[in-house]
């Protein structure tokens, strides 16, 4: 009599989600045949678009092709003698060449990791691959500096805008004074 009631509950529900996972399929196959893909995987999806300013480049050196087209590109890693003397990388010494970071055969292009070639506007992606908590907090708006509407439209400041890329601690600030609380103001 038990086992009669489980068959009679299991076997229409076991029906019912096979029904559901065959139309699911079905469904699926039809927007793709119709043209419209699938959403993809959230890991498969492009990377969101932040309006940000132009990057802060010293006068007179962008775009870096105009020095460089001239040059043969020399991968060694060494000091720097003759241009670029005021540059001290001071951000993992001994790890870091700046052709980690530069293209070394497109001068006006950052390289990432996995050898794509990004713009200067995109450097947080070339910052994020070493830096990903911070990346993780500044596409949120707890790292970094952003201004715009709190419901419209928003502008990121880049990592370059407040660190320098080739040394970029933090220099001391001197402390200031608490602000003055509106009790205290006669």
């Amino acid at each position: 009599m038990k086992r009669d009631r489980l068959r009679h509950g299991f076997v229409p529900g076991m029906a019912a989600l096979v029904l559901c996972v065959v139309a699911a399929v079905a469904s699926a196959a039809h927007l793709q045949e119709k043209g419209n893909a699938v959403k993809p995987h959230a890991a498969d999806a492009p990377e969101k678009q932040f309006a940000v300013p132009t990057p802060p480049f010293t006068p007179g050196i962008f775009p870096c092709s105009e020095c460089h087209k001239e040059m043969k590109p020399n991968p060694t890693r060494r000091t720097l003698t003759e241009e670029h003397t005021n540059i001290v990388l001071n951000h993992a010494q001994g790890q870091r060449w700046c052709l980690d970071c530069h293209d070394i055969s497109n001068r006006d292009k950052l390289r990432l990791v996995s050898g794509e070639k990004i713009g200067f506007e995109e450097s947080f992606r070339l910052c994020g691959q070493c830096h990903g908590d911070k990346y993780r907090d500044w596409k949120v708006g707890v790292h970094g500096k952003r201004t715009g509407m709190w419901n419209g439209e928003k502008q990121y400041l880049l990592c370059v805008n407040c660190h320098n890329p080739h040394d970029p601690r933090f220099k001391p600030l001197k402390p200031m004074p608490p602000p003055v609380r509106p009790g205290d103001v006669r």
